[in-house]
């Protein structure tokens, strides 16, 4: 498409739950549901189209070992807008990752810094490992580098005790939150266990990775208080291999990962069904391939969320939760297409026929 180009999508378009129209336009990069006067070089396009997808947890610019240089982080990108991924929130990365912010011809990247996690307590070369005196001035340095975010490590093996245990005592993350919320950030956290989850819901904290330890009696707390999950369920179904691989050296371990697995469709389920805001998130980076988005939106189908609400964890929903547009009037036009509806199958979500990124057709 040339500059003066109109994109006309005729068809079905997703705007949210119940906004459904026949047809947008795309002109000047902008979406616009009113036929452009005079415009005479159009590209027609039919389908299905939802607004750019969204990952909320994803690392671009992290690889197994660490960071990456920008070549692979380019090439992770690129593997995520090919599956429709147009918005990432990247929760955490040791990666400079700024300059994608000068190519149009990638997704757009919220960043939540670098992760903070206790010293010994995390993936090597990930995160800055410091001691509970230093969480605050940390957090206060990753709110001003991120874009509205903060990613904490609440969990880890503990190796003394064989176990997951919490990272920080309570004292410590309340006034790291509280200094991130002065700052205009919110926050997060990687927790899989049970007993990290108070202790961060209580001090404000506003979202949860992974979320595994969630429990009955802590459900009506993240619902209370607003918290959102974003499960990663693609990463989750990695426990069982991880737990082998730890069994002679902590068995206890091991069995509490295979414990939080088995019942993981049950978790994400509960708290959907007690309104606890779910968000579709894969943990792409480190060891895990990038462009996952469809295989996490059928997981959440799976765990027994309708197929309307799980493509809006990942859509219109997830855009309205980061702060970014969808396909409204006036919105930059970044949508994907479909040969079919993906309220019937979210399947269809694997194979996008067309994908928009600020208003250009993208192979």
């Amino acid at each position: 498409m040339s500059d003066g180009a109109v994109l006309h999508l005729r068809g079905r378009v997703l705007a949210g739950p119940e906004d459904v129209r026949d047809e947008l336009w795309v002109v000047g990069g902008r979406i616009s549901y009113d036929r452009p006067a005079g415009a005479r070089d159009i590209t027609t396009v039919e389908g299905w189209a939802l607004p750019g997808l969204v990952d909320a947890h994803c690392h671009v610019g992290l690889g197994a070992e660490g960071p990456v240089d920008a070549d692979t982080a380019e090439k992770q990108a690129l593997t995520d807008r090919g599956t429709g991924t147009l918005l990432i929130r990247d929760a955490g990365s040791p990666s400079d990752t700024r300059w994608i912010d000068d190519r149009d011809d990638l997704p757009k990247i919220i960043r939540a810094g670098r992760h903070i996690a206790r010293t010994r307590r995390y993936i090597r070369n990930y995160a800055w490992e410091i001691e509970p005196d230093d969480l605050v001035a940390y957090v206060g340095q990753e709110a001003r580098r991120g874009d509205g975010w903060v990613k904490l490590v609440g969990d880890w093996i503990d190796r003394d005790l064989g176990d997951l245990a919490p990272c920080w005592p309570r004292e410590a993350v309340e006034a790291a939150i509280a200094e991130a919320h002065r700052l205009g950030a919110r926050v997060t956290a990687h927790c899989f266990a049970e007993n990290s989850l108070r202790d961060l819901v209580e001090a404000g904290i506003d979202c949860i990775e992974h979320a595994t330890g969630l429990t009955e009696d802590l459900i009506p707390l993240f619902a209370e208080r607003g918290v959102a999950i974003v499960p990663t369920l693609v990463n989750i179904a990695t426990f069982p291999r991880l737990a082998d691989g730890g069994d002679k050296r902590f068995p206890r371990w091991s069995a509490h990962m295979r414990r939080l697995h088995e019942r993981r469709y049950d978790t994400v389920r509960a708290a959907y069904d007690a309104g606890i805001p779910v968000f579709v998130g894969t943990d792409a980076g480190g060891s895990l391939a990038h462009g996952l988005v469809a295989e996490e939106v059928a997981e959440l189908v799976t765990a027994g969320i309708p197929p309307v609400d799980a493509l809006a964890a990942t859509s219109w929903a997830a855009r309205r939760w980061l702060g970014r547009p969808g396909l409204e009037e006036g919105a930059p036009a970044d949508l994907v297409v479909y040969e079919a509806d993906p309220r019937a199958d979210v399947r269809v979500l694997a194979a996008p026929r067309r994908v928009v990124l600020n208003g250009r057709v993208v192979e």
